[in-house]
């Protein structure tokens, strides 16, 4: 049965429509993306069938160019509207976390640095810079690949924070393994950054692990 003879309020649109897209499973907002089905399926269907493929919506949205074209019912067209969708998420979360407005909230700055970081490949170190106020200055990704006590220069965050005039900043980098537990090393390294900031006034607020979820070493007392 095509989708457009189902039940109003089982169709993805307006079901939609009508509760929000949180009401919405990830094969339902797949298939609003999808729009038509192939032959013998409709886009629910085969939104099922891409996320059993793949392993689930992340490593679907995350897939490189030839991977997701290998997809049934996806393309060059679709992987392009795809990487436009998660730019535009991307921007507006910067939009919120704009340069001179406050931290609302811990999971406000969550959301923000697991868009960030999470669809990264390999490992990347960033910094929040804040004002005294606790106020966004700028974000910065600093170090890339394996992030260890010898990737991590804490000289080059304390000139980054005296150039932006930073008074504290909220650490960050990622897991892509999706495990975000906090290793031995990532405590290393933020207990030797602490130290280094400390010498110019810079509270380090925080330092968030980005994997499938996040862990805060603030939170597990680590800081």
């Amino acid at each position: 049965m095509a989708i457009k003879d189902w039940p109003a309020d089982e169709r993805p649109r307006e079901k939609l429509l009508q509760r929000g897209p949180a009401a919405l499973s990830d094969a339902e907002l797949l298939a609003i993306f999808l729009r038509t089905g192939v032959a013998g399926k409709s886009a629910v269907d085969l939104a099922r069938e891409l996320l059993d493929t793949f392993g689930g919506l992340r490593p679907l949205l995350e897939a490189d160019l030839q991977a997701f074209s290998a997809g049934k019912g996806l393309g060059a067209a679709k992987y392009a509207q795809l990487q436009a969708v998660l730019e535009m998420g991307r921007r507006h979360l910067d939009a919120r976390l704009r340069r001179g407005e406050a931290l609302e909230s811990p999971a406000q700055t969550v959301r923000y640095l697991s868009a960030r970081l999470r669809h990264h490949p390999y490992e990347v170190f960033a910094v929040l810079f804040l004002d005294n106020r606790h106020r966004v200055i700028t974000y910065e990704e600093l170090f890339a690949g394996t992030i260890d006590g010898a990737s991590v220069h804490p000289r080059e965050v304390v000139r980054r924070a005296l150039a932006h005039n930073a008074a504290a900043l909220i650490l960050a980098h990622n897991h892509p393994s999706g495990v975000a537990e906090p290793s031995a090393a990532d405590a290393a390294i933020t207990r030797r950054l602490k130290e280094a900031l400390a010498l110019i006034d810079v509270r380090v607020l925080d330092h968030i692990v980005i994997g499938d979820d996040a862990v805060s070493l603030a939170e597990r007392g680590m800081l």
